[in-house]
Formats: C-alpha cells, sequence, structure tokens
C-alpha cells in the first residue's frame, strides 16, 4: 500500500486498513475498472463518429454516410456488450466478495481474546459484520471502480476539448478550485453525520434483537409497550439524522447544479457564436456540447460518489474496531494424555483495573483424579475461576497451572484441548441434535452420541421418532430447560479432556436425576479431574474435596 506524507495517520492507518481489506475483492474491482475504462473510450469514439458523420452529411468532410453509419451501430453494439458484462461480474463475483470480507471478520472475533466485559452490544456488532461490510464491499468492488472510470472519463474529455478548443477547456473547467474547496468541507459534514446515522441504526437493531430475544420477560414484566415507544423514539433519531443529511446534500448538489447549469449555457452560447462566425462546424458544435456534458457528468458522478465513499471511511472505521481485540494465540495444542490436575498459585484477578478484586491471592490444588465442589455467594468468582481455567481470563498476579507428575503448564489456548466444559444456562444451537452433539466431537460415532446421552440422563433423545435427528430451534426451543442441560452436558462429554468443568450444568435438573447424572459421571470417569460450580447439596456427596469462596469487600 502506497503511503502519502501529506495524509494523516489515522487517515494512512484507515486506507492501509482498507487496502489489506480489498484483498480476495481486487478481482472484481480490477474488472469493473477495465470495463469502465472501455466504456469511456466507446464513449469518445462515438462522439468523433457522432462529429465525422454530421460533417459528412454537411459536406464539410470526405467519407462515406454508409460506413459512418456502421462504424456508429458498431460502437453502440460495444456498449451494450460492456453493460452485459458489467452485470455478470456484479452477479459472479458480487457475493463471492462480501462474503470473503465477512468471513474474515468472523474469523477474527471467534479466534480473538475475550474479556468478559464486552463494550459493544450484540445487536451493533451484527449491524456491522451486515451494513458495514455491505458498504465496504460495494466501495471496493463498485464504487472505487466507477470512480477511477469517472476520472478517467474527466480527463480524457478535457484533453478532447483542450485539443479542439484550448480557451473553452479552460472555461469549462474553471469550476473545479470551487468544487475542490466545498468538497473538503461536505466530506468533513457528511462524516460526522453518517457516523450518527450507523450509530442510530445499531440501536435499533439493538432493541430489536433484545425485544425478540426476551419477549417472553417482556410479556411478563407487562413492558411490551415500553420498548414499542424505546423503538419508536431511537427511529425517530434515525430520521432526524437521515433528514439532516438529505437536507444537506441537497443543498450542496443544487449549488454545484448552479455552476454545471452555467458551464453548460456558457458553452453553448459560446459554440452558437463560432458556429455563427464560421470558425467551427456542426459536428464540432456538437461535440462541444457532448464534451462538456463528458466533464461536468463526472464531477455530478463524484457528487454522487462522496456520500458513498463517506459511508464507506465510517464503515471502514468501524470494522477497523472490531478487529482492535488481539488474537489468541493459536500455537501447536498442549496435552495431558493421562490426565492432569489444575493448580492455583497466588491468583488475583478483576475485571476493571480500577473494579473490585473477585479473586485476591487464592490458591489451591485440583489434583489429578479429584472431584471439586466449588461453593459459595454470588459474585465470590466461581464462574471466574472456571474461566480462568479455560485461559479466557489472565490473571493479574500469580499463575494458573495444568500439570501431571513430570510437568507443569501454565494454561493457555493451547491447553483447552484437555478440557470438558459444560456452561450454565442453555447453550444449544439450532438445528438437529445430532448437530448440537457433533460440535463436542466431529469425528463421534452414533455409538459414542448414544452412550454420551445415556451418560448425560439425555437418552430421552433416543425414544423420539426422530432420534438424533430431532430438530430443536433457537436456544433449544422445543426442549425443557433441564433436557436442554443434558444434552448440552452430552455433548461436553464426547470431548476426550481430562479435566471437566461444570459451571452450575445440574442447576435445571430435578434431585433425582442429578444424583443419577453424578453417578454415571463418578462411575464412567475414573481418573478425570472434575470441578463443579454449584449450589445443589447432592453434588457434595459425589465429591472428595470441597471449597467454599466468598465475595471479596474492598474499601
Amino acid at each position: 500500500m502506497p503511503t502519502f506524507p501529506f495524509v494523516s495517520s489515522k487517515s494512512r492507518e484507515l486506507f492501509g486498513w482498507m487496502w489489506r481489506a480489498s484483498k480476495g475483492l481486487r478481482l472484481q474491482s480490477v474488472l469493473n475498472a477495465l470495463i469502465g475504462i472501455l466504456s469511456v473510450i466507446l464513449d469518445f469514439a462515438f462522439i468523433y463518429a457522432t462529429k465525422w458523420t454530421i460533417d459528412i452529411a454537411t459536406n464539410r468532410a470526405e467519407g462515406s454516410l454508409q460506413v459512418a453509419a456502421y462504424a456508429l451501430a458498431a460502437i453502440m453494439l460495444s456498449k451494450i456488450l460492456l453493460g452485459f458484462a458489467r452485470k455478470w461480474v456484479s452477479a459472479l463475483l458480487g457475493v463471492r466478495s462480501q462474503n470473503i470480507l465477512q468471513k474474515r471478520l468472523f474469523v477474527h472475533l471467534l479466534k480473538s481474546e475475550w474479556s468478559g466485559q464486552e463494550g459493544r452490544h450484540t445487536g451493533d456488532t451484527l449491524n456491522r459484520m451486515g451494513q458495514d461490510v455491505r458498504d465496504l464491499t460495494a466501495c471496493i468492488t463498485e464504487t472505487i471502480p466507477s470512480l477511477l472510470e469517472v476520472l478517467f472519463r474527466l480527463v480524457g474529455a478535457f484533453l478532447y476539448l483542450f485539443y479542439m478548443d484550448p480557451r473553452l477547456a479552460c472555461l469549462v473547467v474553471c469550476i473545479v478550485p470551487c468544487f475542490l474547496a466545498l468538497s473538503k468541507l461536505y466530506v468533513r459534514k457528511m462524516r460526522a453525520i453518517t457516523r450518527d446515522i450507523r450509530s442510530t441504526e445499531s440501536q435499533v437493531q439493538s432493541i430489536l434483537q433484545e425485544s425478540i430475544q426476551h419477549r417472553v420477560v417482556l410479556k411478563t414484566l407487562e413492558r411490551t409497550g415500553t420498548m414499542i415507544e424505546r423503538l419508536v423514539e431511537t427511529q425517530a433519531h434515525l430520521r432526524s439524522h437521515v433528514r439532516h443529511r438529505a437536507v444537506f446534500s441537497s443543498f450542496s448538489s443544487t449549488l454545484l447544479s448552479i455552476g454545471f447549469a452555467t458551464g453548460y449555457l456558457v458553452t453553448f452560447l459560446w459554440g452558437v457564436d463560432s458556429l455563427q462566425a464560421g470558425i467551427i462546424t456542426y459536428g464540432m458544435m456538437i461535440s462541444f456540447i457532448q464534451l462538456v456534458g463528458q466533464i461536468q457528468g463526472p464531477f455530478r458522478d463524484i457528487t454522487r460518489f462522496i456520500p458513498a465513499l463517506v459511508g464507506t471511511l465510517t464503515a471502514s472505521e468501524r470494522l477497523m474496531e472490531l478487529e482492535d481485540e488481539p488474537l489468541e494465540d493459536d500455537s501447536a495444542p498442549i496435552s495431558f494424555d493421562r490426565g492432569a490436575g489444575v493448580r492455583f498459585s497466588d491468583v488475583s484477578f478483576q475485571y476493571k483495573k480500577s473494579g473490585r478484586h473477585v479473586l485476591s491471592h487464592f490458591s489451591y490444588d485440583f489434583p489429578k483424579g479429584s472431584t471439586t465442589a466449588i461453593l459459595g455467594e454470588t459474585g465470590a468468582g466461581k464462574t471466574t475461576l472456571i474461566r480462568l481455567i479455560l485461559a479466557l481470563l489472565k490473571p493479574e498476579e500469580g499463575n494458573v497451572e495444568m500439570y501431571d507428575e513430570t510437568r507443569a503448564v501454565v494454561v493457555s489456548p493451547q491447553t483447552r484441548n484437555n478440557l470438558v466444559y459444560v456452561p450454565q444456562g442453555n447453550t444449544l444451537f439450532s438445528g438437529t441434535i445430532r448437530d448440537n452433539l457433533l460440535l463436542g466431537n466431529p469425528e463421534a460415532t452414533e455409538r459414542e452420541m448414544k452412550s454420551a446421552l445415556e451418560t448425560a440422563c439425555a437418552d430421552f433423545v433416543l425414544e423420539h421418532p426422530d432420534g438424533l435427528d430431532a430438530v430443536c430451534g433457537e436456544h433449544g426451543a422445543g426442549l425443557s430447560e433441564g433436557q436442554a442441560q443434558r444434552i448440552a452436558i452430552a455433548r461436553a462429554l464426547l470431548r476426550k479432556g481430562s479435566v471437566l468443568l461444570l459451571d452450575e450444568a445440574t442447576s435445571a435438573l430435578d434431585t433425582r436425576t442429578e444424583q443419577q447424572l453424578l453417578k454415571n459421571l463418578s462411575s464412567t470417569d475414573e481418573g478425570r479431574t472434575v470441578i463443579c460450580v454449584t449450589h445443589r447439596p447432592a453434588v457434595i456427596d459425589y465429591c472428595s474435596q470441597v471449597i467454599e469462596m466468598r465475595r471479596i469487600l474492598e474499601n
């Protein structure tokens, strides 16, 4: 990516990111640019052929009208074919280009580090992954090639007109300095307005997503009207921003239209005067008018492109923010094939630098093969403990290690392959039960899946008419909380990890089912280290050690 010393460092960073983002999209961009340039060349050829035809008809040039007519027809047919080619390029490569960029951002989001304190709403992220990706893709593959076509047309038309009449060409382009000055002010203002629009669109997306996702809560609280009012209010803000942009854009385009109309009138009167004086031919007069259109047309197009370019800059800034989170280390996994324990050594952690410590100088050993129940009040750090073992969070002080008889390794994304994790809540994906189970182990056999279901007390699946191919909706819709939880446990058991982490994984189960599940786990997972966050006393009976955590109070 070329660098320009007169461009600010922030702008260079933005353009550098856009250049990297264009990888995989450049083929469509280049093809569209070539088609556009060929189209401009054909337009100039048509202007010349028109002048030649008129001059032949008025006996001001030699040649055959029949040949001139064939030339005009050939040029027009070529233009039609180019338009056809442009549509095919858009149809064949358009969705592919958008998918490439969307996939790149999606991969980064999934592989980035997790902070535990996400500052961006999911609705905002989805808006960026949707609308902003579409805007950026359209700019790289369509707008920039079109802009290159416009600039080529502008320069070519000016040189052509300058060749025919230098004074008229200079007169027509005298609008350029005024245009550039206005454009700078226009872009600055439009970027601020567009940023407000994008932010408000994200708020609308967030309200829609949360309201639909928590519809039952809103109904039971009888607050559907509150969310409707909130949506209407946010939409009103969005309309206000859009109206502001429309007024500003319309006023700016009106000023430019006055300038364009003046230039066209001057050219027409200039041509009429020269034609009357016998300085030019009728063909040249027509060429003058066409070339002025070819010069002024690009300026009009640029005013049309500016909102798109401004929107793209805003979209790029928003998409860059999605890549701010550093990626996790993806080096080779570290395996403990014969089992492992977990050891906390003087660990301290807080989610925010100025916030309350969740853990302070915490030390504890979970030996290999042990079963530990973690008890404690809400906010005592039980789930944080699990997240530290999973290497989703990093301690401020101290170490969390995974160890066996021969070595001890600080936990990291590379040790995650040794862990089997069942989070609290409903974590099923929409699709079949088989699809959900295969997320635990894509190579699991039918027999292994059925065995995992039986161990997790989820053998009710096997009694269903569709069995493993039974479909569940979003968040396990169609299943009870307890059923969804047991399927999630079966999914986790298909992993071959030597450390099992259960974070309130039996909270939705009745006492009898919970006891049977714990009995199954203790009998089938001998040698596996089990760490279980729970509020249920029944769990303690199956544990070899118990730790009770207390909330840290700080002044």
